[in-house]
């Protein structure tokens, strides 16, 4: 029975190696947003698991939680800074946003 638990644990972590690509990529800070809290919720997953292959459930449930906790405010955190600076896409500057800003820092 814990080699089941094992292998879903290792499912896991390949799937959270796969969701560091969508991180590094992009293409856009929402993008990399959701993939951080994928990451996450994957990881309050691997936490229950680990404490069921260990024998310690109740122990690593309490962890699970609190990283739970951690893991929503910082998103958020993340989502409140991004609304308030309206940093959602570097990408879809314009060209007049660009002069603009351009001829606000002197170059």
């Amino acid at each position: 029975m814990i080699n089941i638990f094992t292998w879903a644990s290792i499912l896991l972590i390949v799937l959270m190696l796969m969701l560091v690509y969508r991180i590094i990529v992009g293409p856009t800070v929402i993008d990399r947003i959701v993939a951080v809290n994928v990451i996450g919720t994957k990881s309050i997953v691997l936490i229950v698991l680990m404490g069921i292959i260990f024998d310690r459930l109740a122990m690593f449930v309490d962890i699970a939680i609190g990283y739970g906790l951690l893991n929503f405010i910082a998103s958020l955190a993340a989502a409140k800074y991004f609304k308030k600076h309206h940093r959602i896409d570097s990408k879809n500057i314009t060209a007049t946003e660009h002069t603009a800003k351009g001829a606000t820092n002197g170059h």
